[in-house]
């Protein structure tokens, strides 16, 4: 594959790139450092890339100059400032970590500190899109090497010798002529009047002579803490004189208070104050929903207050959503003519000529998040001042809408970031931080706002309901020669603008028209769909009901020819080569350059060659067993799995084996990729048995894990192996937190088809299996 940087997108920038010295006092201060020095580098210095990212096109996109800091005290003690959110992907200890290998610090004496939200120092933010070493990788070594090199000219200028001469090694410098050793700490005042290297002058680390990168021996910075019980999320903050919230809000999407009545809620012991909370109408992006909150003493008090309220709602234009009649409705959808956004070659005649048409439909329902930790935020806001701490994925997008919502400054706003309780991309969203600030900016005092489990299940940014129509057309010889996938669903678009009825532009290119199947006639559709309550990105977004429909018809076409799972998806995928997508108007590749990230089947085929050898395909297994396999490309990596299930003769099922093969290309950490994707197996298994929210009369059905179950430890697959493929040189880093989710589903039902005879098109499997 050719890696290569676009020359016409560089221009101009060159200006804008450069290592600065900012050992100001009030930078040092922030940083709690007495002396030394810091370092600031921009965080997307393109010319140094050996290939291309698409960071400016994400939300938020890239500041012209934003920042990522490392400083040395005195006391040799590195301290990096991790810009992104830790929510158990390890980003908090990746990014630092690549820093500290280009210094060749030792990492027992780096110091990690959390930035709070300001993306005009830090860039972008948004922990999101599985992109943080994709985007940073090459600024951080920038950085790293940028110190390591002033270290160096220091100890060079203090010995008289020329810098050549000297090396930094192991959080000294080092003259191996003469022996001499002096440490980080001991040069960090001299290295602070060192000029800053030219960024493209910088001579970065060969990986044969990697400490860190790669070895998987550095565990997260936050695992001590976290473990024992001292880490602090959000429910943890306390402030002096703080008040404690609940809010009742509206039970359907759109919804408001018409009345109500707070006279048994104030006798409870503790309340303090009932008001109404400001709501947006619908759709408002991350704007609060309004309703009545509850003020008191402490959280419980304000439960129970909440609990004792009677409140009269108008239920809005949203009161007749009910899901059985709006999945009758995607079906109908689906099964007539849609939007066409892709079209290769004729697939409409082609299946009109097929000697066989296989036809399938299938359906997921919503999604929750629920993360460990529900929403919860802490806010104090004073005169046209206001600090915010809270576990929020996009600190600098909270920032803003923070002083968007109170109609103020946005440098007046501070936005603490602490550890996430699980993330998913539900608190990417930040309408619990801006509930806080508005009832802290409406009582004087600082606030808290902790949503309950079932606030957090009634009133999520839910992943997108879905109806996944395919045909696909066979020639005499069972050879696929054409495919037509229509995919239905109510689009994210909706939480953002009223009649967005058609999936945007990165909804279709997650499993739909970037299909990497070789076959002559290919169409997809996308027919309108509208939403009745609010959608957000989930853990892999559209991925996943769009690789659960591709990879459970290969499987159901194998059957049918009777040919091998793994065969057929082979033959599917086809030749080695870059897919064309010419015929795509508009083909979203996760915002990044299609030159740099191309959909690459070779590497497509080899995950599954990978997964099929390490994970014994077709092996003998017990009766009552199967083995199911399913591949996907998300976030740019590629991603196969065999899960082998035991299902007995009353339908219970068990996982036994979770084999996944994964291309990421460059990575940093792979013990953090092995944790994830056993994380996503666990995730996967927990949304295929159980995972549906409903609706009825426009309001959730379900409120806690008693009606929205999350698989327990003694469901999880008992094994997982994690096969990492080698990155050769040159490729880039691509998404690790997402990818795994996708695949899981399909192969899962495909391996109960192998070992039952019974094919589930529906999710979740829930009762489907009992006899």
């Amino acid at each position: 594959m050719n890696i290569r940087t676009n020359p016409s997108k560089l221009r101009g920038f060159e200006k804008h790139v450069k290592v600065e010295n900012v050992s100001r006092r009030s930078i040092l201060k922030g940083l709690g450092i007495a002396g030394g020095f810091v370092l600031a580098a921009p965080v997307l210095s393109r010319p140094a890339f050996a290939y291309e990212t698409g960071a400016g096109k994400m939300p938020h996109g890239v500041v012209v100059d934003p920042r990522v800091f490392v400083a040395i005290a005195p006391d040799g003690v590195v301290t990096i400032v991790a810009h992104r959110s830790e929510m158990g992907t390890g980003v908090r200890t990746s990014l630092p970590l690549i820093v500290a290998e280009e210094m060749d610090a030792d990492w027992s004496r780096v110091h990690v500190q959390q930035a709070h939200g300001d993306e005009v120092k830090y860039g972008n933010q948004d922990t999101d899109g599985s992109r943080s070493t994709r985007h940073y990788l090459i600024p951080m070594r920038q950085i790293g090497a940028a110190a390591r090199t002033m270290l160096e000219a220091a100890a060079a200028k203090k010995w008289g010798v020329p810098a050549s001469e000297v090396k930094a090694q192991n959080h000294e410098v080092v003259h191996a002529a003469s022996g001499r050793k002096v440490g980080f700490g001991d040069l960090a005042a001299d290295a602070a009047k060192e000029p800053v290297p030219d960024i493209n002058s910088l001579k970065l680390k060969e990986a044969k002579d990697f400490r860190y990168l790669g070895k998987g021996e550095v565990g997260i910075v936050d695992l001590h803490d976290i473990t024992t019980g001292k880490a602090g999320y959000g429910a943890d903050v306390r402030l002096p004189g703080m008040k404690y919230a609940v809010i009742a809000r509206p039970p359907v999407t759109g919804g408001k208070v018409k009345s109500f009545d707070d006279s048994a809620a104030t006798k409870v012991p503790g309340v303090e104050k009932v008001m109404e909370v400001k709501g947006w109408p619908w759709p408002s992006k991350f704007q609060p929903l309004g309703g009545v909150a509850v003020i008191a003493r402490n959280t419980g008090a304000a439960i129970k207050g909440r609990d004792a309220l009677k409140v009269v709602w108008d239920d809005g234009a949203n009161a007749k959503y009910d899901s059985v009649a709006y999945r009758a409705t995607l079906e109908e959808a689906a099964r007539k003519p849609g939007l066409v956004v892709r079209k290769d070659g004729d697939a409409e005649a082609a299946l009109k000529s097929a000697d066989k048409v296989i036809t399938a439909e299938y359906y997921l329902p919503h999604l929750a998040h629920v993360s460990m930790e529900p929403p919860v935020a802490v806010a104090d806001v004073k005169g046209d001042k206001a600090e915010i701490w809270a576990p929020v994925q996009s600190p600098g997008g909270t920032r803003e809408d923070v002083a968007k919502t109170l109609g103020i400054p946005e440098d007046n706003v501070t936005v603490n970031v602490t550890l996430l309780g699980g993330g998913f991309g539900r608190k990417s969203k930040c309408d619990f931080a801006l509930e806080a600030a508005l009832l802290s900016k409406e009582l004087g005092a600082p606030v808290k706002v902790q949503w309950t489990r079932e606030d957090d299940v009634h009133h999520d940014f839910l992943h997108t309901v879905s109806v996944e129509h395919i045909e696909a057309g066979l020639d005499k010889n069972g050879k696929v020669i054409a495919w037509l996938h229509r995919s239905v669903a109510p689009t994210i678009a909706s939480t953002f603008a009223a009649g967005a009825n058609h999936a945007a532009p990165f909804e279709l290119g997650m499993g739909l028209i970037d299909n990497p199947f070789e076959i002559a006639n290919l169409q997809c559709e996308n027919p309108e769909a509208a939403a009745y309550t609010r959608i957000g990105w989930f853990r892999s977004v559209s991925n996943i009901p769009r690789a659960f429909a591709v990879q459970s018809m290969a499987a159901e076409i194998a059957h049918a020819t009777g040919r091998d799972q793994k065969d057929m998806l082979l033959e599917l995928i086809g030749s080695p080569r870059i897919v064309n997508l010419s015929s795509v108007k508009d083909p979203w590749n996760y915002g990044e350059p299609y030159d740099s990230y191309p959909i690459d089947t070779a590497r497509l085929r080899k995950v599954v060659e990978l997964v099929a050898d390490k994970g014994e395909w077709g092996r003998t297994v017990p009766k009552g067993h199967g083995l199911g396999i399913a591949v996907h490309r998300s976030f740019v990596s590629y991603i196969a799995t065999i899960v082998e299930v035991a299902v007995d003769e009353k339908g219970k099922l068990t996982v036994p084996r979770v084999d996944t093969a994964i291309d990421c290309g460059t990575y940093v950490n792979p013990e953090r990729i092995q944790s994830q994707i056993e994380g996503a197996a666990i995730m996967g298994l927990s949304l295929a048995k159980y995972g549906e929210i409903s609706f009825k009369d426009g309001k959730v059905q379900q409120s806690n894990f008693d009606d929205f179950p999350v698989i327990r430890i003694d469901e999880s697959p008992v094994i997982t192996n994690v096969h990492i493929v080698p990155p050769p040189a040159g490729i880039p880093p691509s998404g690790v937190g997402e990818p795994g989710v996708p695949p899981f589903a399909p192969a899962l039902v495909n391996a109960i088809f192998a070992a039952t005879g019974k094919r589930i098109r529906n999710l979740p499997i829930g009762k489907q299996l009992e006899t």
